[in-house]
C-alpha cells in the first residue's frame, strides 16, 4: 500500500482552497493508498510535519501551498527516496509551473496519483537548498519589500519592484565561476535552477531542472531607461541578449560581497539575512525525486 502524506498550508491562496482529508480521499482507492493530511500553522511548521511523515515511512509527501511551503517540504526530501508532490495553491507557483503541474487543484491531486517520478537538480547556498532560484541584487530587495507589504498579489510585487528600482543601492561583489573572478556592481545577480520565477515570468528561460547546471545572470547597475529596456527583454524571455548582461551556465559559483558583513538574499521567493559576506552556490544533480 502506498502511504501518502499531504502537508497543507491552510492560508495559501487566501485560504480559499478547502483541501482536507475528506476532499482528498475520494481521489484514491482505499485498497491501494493510505492517505494522511496535516496542516501547517506557522513558518517552518511544514518542515516539522515533513520530518514526522518521513519517520512514519511515507512513500510520497505532497506540499499543498505556495513557494514557501514547497521549499520547506522539499528541503527535507533532498537525497531521500521519498517522492515529492506539489498541489500549488499559492500566488507565484514558479516551480510548479516549470514542472507542468496544473494550477487546478483536482488535476494536481490526480497528478500525484497518476504522475511519474523523475529526478530534478537542487541548488544550494552555503549548504541551504533552493529549488527555483536565488539572488543577491534588486530581486532580493523586491522580495523584502513584497514580504513587508503583507500582500501576496501580482500588483504588490510590481509595486515592490518599482519602489526598489528607485531606492536600490548596488553592492560591490567578487564573483568566481569557471576559474575566473570578476568584480561586479550588480543591479541584478540572479542564479537559477528552473526556467520560471513565478507569475509566468522568467529571467533564465534556458534553465533546466535536469542539466546539472545553474544559470547565472548578472546585470550591472544601469539607469532607469535601460532598466525599462531590460524589462522588455524579460517580457520577451531573451534576457541573455541584453547587451550588458553577463550570462553563463555552470555548476559552482562563489560570491563575496565586499565590505559587507551582514547581507540579505532571496531564495525561492523568500528573503533571508546572513551574518557572512561569502557564499558558495552549487548544484546537486538529480537530488530530489519529483512526481509530475
Amino acid at each position: 500500500m502506498t502511504k501518502i502524506y499531504f502537508i497543507v498550508n491552510p492560508i495559501s491562496g487566501k485560504g480559499k482552497h478547502n483541501i482536507t482529508l475528506d476532499y482528498i480521499k475520494p481521489f484514491f482507492d482505499e485498497s491501494q493508498y493510505d492517505i494522511h493530511v496535516s496542516f501547517s500553522t506557522y513558518k517552518k511548521h511544514a518542515i516539522e510535519l515533513t520530518q514526522q511523515a518521513i519517520a512514519a515511512q511515507a512513500d510520497i509527501i505532497v506540499a499543498c501551498g505556495g513557494d514557501g511551503t514547497i521549499h520547506e517540504v522539499a528541503t527535507e526530501l533532498v537525497g531521500t527516496n521519498i517522492a515529492f508532490g506539489v498541489v500549488p495553491v499559492g500566488s507565484g507557483n514558479g516551480l510548479a509551473s516549470n514542472l507542468s503541474i496544473p494550477k487546478d487543484i483536482e488535476q494536481a491531486i490526480k497528478r500525484v496519483r497518476d504522475g511519474k517520478i523523475f529526478s530534478m537538480d537542487v541548488g544550494s547556498v552555503n549548504g541551504e537548498y533552493f529549488f527555483s532560484n536565488m539572488g543577491f541584487g534588486i530581486d532580493a530587495t523586491i522580495i523584502d519589500k513584497y514580504e513587508k507589504s503583507g500582500k501576496r498579489k501580482l500588483g504588490a510585487y510590481i509595486n515592490a519592484a518599482l519602489n526598489s528600482a528607485q531606492e536600490y543601492v548596488a553592492k560591490k561583489m567578487l564573483v568566481t565561476y569557471n576559474g575566473k573572478t570578476k568584480e561586479v556592481n550588480p543591479l541584478l545577480l540572479f542564479i537559477s535552477n528552473s526556467n520560471e520565477m513565478g507569475y509566468n515570468m522568467s529571467l533564465t528561460p534556458k534553465a533546466s531542472l535536469t542539466d546539472g547546471k545553474l544559470d547565472y545572470l548578472m546585470v550591472p547597475r544601469i539607469g532607469l531607461l535601460k532598466q525599462l529596456t531590460f524589462g522588455l527583454y524579460v517580457l520577451l524571455k531573451k534576457t541573455e541578449k541584453f547587451r550588458k548582461t553577463d550570462y553563463v551556465q555552470t555548476d559552482v559559483i562563489q560570491v563575496e560581497i565586499v565590505d559587507q558583513q551582514k547581507n540579505g538574499l532571496q531564495m525561492d521567493g523568500e528573503y533571508y539575512e546572513y551574518d557572512t559576506n561569502k557564499f558558495e552556490i552549487k548544484v546537486s544533480q538529480g537530488a530530489l525525486k519529483v512526481l509530475c
